[in-house]
């Protein structure tokens, strides 16, 4: 028998992207297709949402969804059911999905993703005919209060279903002011220590907590360090009192998106018998960013310029890096001050650091093919993709020992060298020390040239696609929906 899920998500590839949460999402429905799931995703009706949608049909209406109207309209998503929830009120805007085109962040996102959840309960409930679903599954703060809304004040028709909620990274919790609780038209006793209260006001991801039946993260290692509260940002109390429903997947990635010997946007193609290939790219990244051609090691990064990724201790580390001949190329955006001293790094260092701010996603491509090592310093990381496409290029990942970056790369130390399983290097601790030490290892390992194809080979062998994973996800559903009376 088919098990039905409905995937609740402010975002998801190929439609709509900000970060992870959308490769995850978008990647989904294909990843447990093969184990008996038939997956239907729920997205808020954005521009570009709106515009994808080819002959949208609409299936329900609300003259009121938190006071505007709105209409659920069906389409397809890579081949896959979708569900928007057309609401031009909240989401026919110019900017991005959470922030205006200033870069501020909505002033009503509270309300607009109450609205969305609210659809959502509605639809995962049964309200709308012909749609019925096993179990709800919302992915972070955006649609949290999907669960709380089927906890809480359930649709009419709806039936009492199971759910999960996966936390894609425990520092966005969407926490607002008591005195919004009236408008999300939930009963009075939702406001309590184990509804939406939080700390004297509304936390979204934290309702979403306490209602789900079942709490993933997107890794064994961050399962167990949002127990913490160094990691669980507030929250660690309550996972630890739900520490038994509480599961650790991994991430995958799409191979067919992610396939050196495929990609369109690589100058060479290239595969794990033939790397020889593998030094078009280089030397075509070293043009595209004006970097001095070179044998030794180009790092690679491609990230959110936050102090979450480490970035204020990789511009300590950029002379030591240029200092023992590696070069560094850098894609990415966020903190203003951090984007202007990478500028002034590069003017210092002409031709051995070059930056790019924005975001490229054939760029980010190119500079796994062509780049030797991808730099992933962050001080929590719940699992991490670029990582994984670094594994995937041959690029070889230099990460923290945190979260998802410790379940999927294996360091280069001796024994693991020896038995040719080494994929990566592993550092602890983000500081100074603990990153230019291993910035170091790299360019060694880098000049032994049989132990760094070893490495590269090792990585590209690596399966991260979504095959095991999805059967995990397939497996926790029908133990949630068994468990269901």
């Amino acid at each position: 028998m088919t098990i039905k899920i409905l995937s609740i998500a402010s975002e998801a590839v190929p439609l709509i992207k900000t970060g992870g949460l959308a490769d995850v999402a978008g990647a989904l429905p294909a990843a447990v297709a093969p184990h008996g799931v038939e997956m239907t995703t729920i997205l808020p009706g954005y521009p570009a949402v709106m515009k994808a949608l080819s002959r949208p049909r609409a299936l329900h209406t609300w003259d009121s969804l938190l006071g505007e109207k709105a209409r659920l309209v069906s389409g397809k998503i890579d081949g896959h059911p979708l569900l928007v929830v057309d609401a031009p009120a909240f989401f026919q805007r110019d900017g991005g999905p959470y922030v205006d085109g200033a870069g501020r962040d909505w002033a009503d996102n509270w309300r607009r993703f109450a609205a969305f959840s609210r659809a959502a309960a509605d639809v995962a409930g049964g309200a709308v005919k012909g749609r019925k679903f096993d179990l709800a599954h919302a992915h972070d703060w955006q649609a949290a209060m999907a669960l709380a809304y089927l906890r809480f004040a359930p649709p009419e028709a709806g039936s009492r279903i199971p759910s999960v909620m996966t936390i894609h990274n425990m520092a966005f919790q969407g926490h607002y002011g008591a005195d919004l609780f009236p408008a999300l038209a939930l009963p009075p006793q939702a406001f309590a220590m184990d509804g939406v209260e939080y700390h004297g006001g509304v936390g979204f991801l934290k309702a979403g907590l306490e209602a789900a039946s079942a709490i993933t993260t997107v890794s064994p290692t961050y399962a167990r360090e949002i127990r913490t509260p160094e990691f669980g940002m507030g929250l660690e109390g309550l996972i630890l009192s739900r520490h038994g429903q509480v599961h650790g997947i991994v991430n995958g990635i799409d191979t067919t998106q992610w396939n050196p010997e495929a990609d369109p946007a690589l100058k060479a193609k290239f595969g794990v018998k033939s790397l020889a290939k593998r030094d078009a790219n280089k030397r075509a990244l070293e043009a595209e960013f004006a970097l001095e051609p070179g044998d030794g090691p180009i790092f690679v990064v491609i990230s959110r310029l936050t102090w979450q990724k480490g970035i204020d201790v990789l511009l300590e580390c950029i002379d030591h890096l240029v200092g023992i001949g590696g070069r560094l190329a850098l894609l990415g955006s966020g903190d203003r001050a951090m984007e202007n001293a990478f500028h002034a790094a590069a003017m210092r260092h002409p031709g051995k650091v070059a930056v790019r701010i924005g975001y490229d996603e054939a760029l980010s491509h190119r500079m796994q093919a062509g780049g030797d090592a991808i730099l992933v310093p962050s001080r929590f990381e719940p699992c991490g993709l670029t990582q994984l496409y670094g594994l995937a290029y041959g690029c070889v990942p230099v990460v923290a020992r945190t979260g998802g970056l410790a379940d999927t790369v294996i360091d280069a130390n001796l024994a693991a060298v020896m038995g040719g399983v080494a994929t990566g290097v592993q550092f602890d601790g983000v500081h100074y020390a603990a990153l230019a030490d291993a910035i170091t290892r790299t360019v060694t390992l880098y000049w032994q040239r049989d132990t760094w194809r070893a490495i590269q080979r090792a990585a590209m062998k690596t399966d991260f696609s979504w095959n095991r994973s999805g059967k995990a996800y397939a497996d926790l559903y029908a133990s949630l929906i068994a468990e269901t009376p």
